[in-house]
């Protein structure tokens, strides 16, 4: 029913006045105004609106309904602290994932002993210098793996790549230094031979102990790719862009890329990185070498990009073929990795110096001595390297 103009019926010491919600006054003193004036009451022929209250009177000194006369309930925002509350859960779950995905990649990791104290190894010098090595091993792949990526049924595990990635303490730029696969130099307890024989003859560790013999610089960190891989990680990326200059048609293996820019796949950029026998290459392994620092400048930007560092569908499935395409030395770790990446990532937009070591002909089988000592003592102390030293 609904209230008329006399209120509902009035109860003992409930109201003040006649039909009032007021409370009874305390004893002993008077009654304040609001405990003994009625509140207004709709009258009888109004019609009902929104928050009228048309039920029995409340029981208790509670508060009074809500209603006509009555300031109205204010309203929460639900649906905007709803949606914060979901962005809130969104990132944390994401920030859980991948601090979860990094400790386990970082556990996953491939390790081996590469770096060791030895005899008349150089001191520490400015600088940090990472050796980072690209292996032929087919080891682990299929029949089918092989064809896809033309890599042939050659057993064993050679070098096909090997830089020395330098980051200086100071200001200058970061550089990196290609070594010529058939580069003659003394591999320790075997005499002079090409320094990729040092891999296949022991391992990783023979190869830090000769080049860091040949160059005099001191190697701090060791990472070694694979082809399936690199491969993988040119895939988990969607691919890399990339301006070919000039068609390449390998004559070893019958790969075929054409100029002009375009974004290689990984079994693409595989044979872009390996080709030294085409009319695009007539330098033979010397194009090469140029060629594999321009693609890891463009692979390390395209790592690096916020579009894939800020895209769960393209970072965990990069991050998930890291186990299985590097190995490092047994006292690295992901965040040493993370740092040389976004140092390479200059060499897409000339930040980072590139250059190979100083030979004395085509054949890159022989060091230029005075220009490859100026080079490396730049290196040792984080100086401006000499633009004679430099080798394209």
């Amino acid at each position: 029913m609904s209230y008329g103009q006399q209120g509902p019926p009035r109860r003992p010491g409930y109201g003040g006045g006649p039909g009032g919600y007021g409370r009874p006054p305390a004893q002993g003193r008077r009654p304040a105004y609001h405990e003994t004036k009625a509140l207004p009451m709709p009258p009888t022929d109004a019609p009902p609106r929104r928050g009228h209250y048309d039920g029995p009177p409340p029981d208790g000194y509670g508060p009074p309904p809500r209603g006509d006369g009555y300031p109205p309930r204010p309203r929460r925002p639900r649906k905007r602290r709803r949606f914060g509350r979901t962005l809130g859960i969104i990132v944390l779950i994401l920030v859980v994932l991948l601090a979860g995905m990094y400790f386990w990649v970082d556990s996953s990791l491939n390790r081996v002993a590469a770096l060791a104290d030895y005899p008349g190894r150089p001191a520490e010098a400015a600088g940090t210098n990472w050796l980072i090595v690209g292996s032929d091993s087919r080891e682990g792949l299929s029949q089918e793996e092989k064809d896809k990526l033309i890599t042939g049924d050659t057993e064993g595990k050679r070098t096909d790549t090997m830089l020395i990635a330098h980051l200086p303490d100071n200001d200058t730029p970061a550089t990196l230094m290609s070594l010529p696969r058939d580069l003659n130099v003394e591999v320790p307890g075997n005499g002079v031979n090409k320094i990729n024989a040092a891999f296949s003859i022991g391992g990783p560790k023979l190869l830090v102990q000769t080049i860091e013999q040949a160059t005099g610089l001191r190697i701090d960190h060791y990472a070694e790719i694979n082809f399936a891989g690199f491969a993988n990680m040119v895939d988990a990326v969607g691919g890399v862009e990339i301006n070919i200059p000039k068609t390449i048609k390998d004559n070893a293996t019958g790969v075929t890329i054409k100029a002009g820019p375009q974004t290689l796949d990984g079994a693409q950029a595989l044979a872009f990185v390996r080709t030294r026998k085409s009319a695009a290459t007539p330098r033979s392994d010397l194009d090469r070498v140029a060629n594999q620092r321009t693609f890891i400048g463009a692979l390390a930007a395209e790592i690096a990009s916020p579009a894939t560092l800020l895209n769960p569908f393209d970072v965990f499935p990069l991050l998930s073929e890291v186990p299985n395409a590097l190995t490092v030395d047994d006292g690295d770790h992901l965040y040493h990795l993370a740092g040389l990446g976004f140092a390479m990532g200059g060499i897409s937009d000339g930040g980072t110096i590139t250059t190979t070591v100083p030979v004395t002909d085509g054949s890159a089988t022989q060091m230029d001595e005075a220009k490859s000592q100026a080079l490396f003592d730049a290196l040792k102390t984080d100086a401006a390297v000499p633009k004679d030293a430099l080798y394209n």
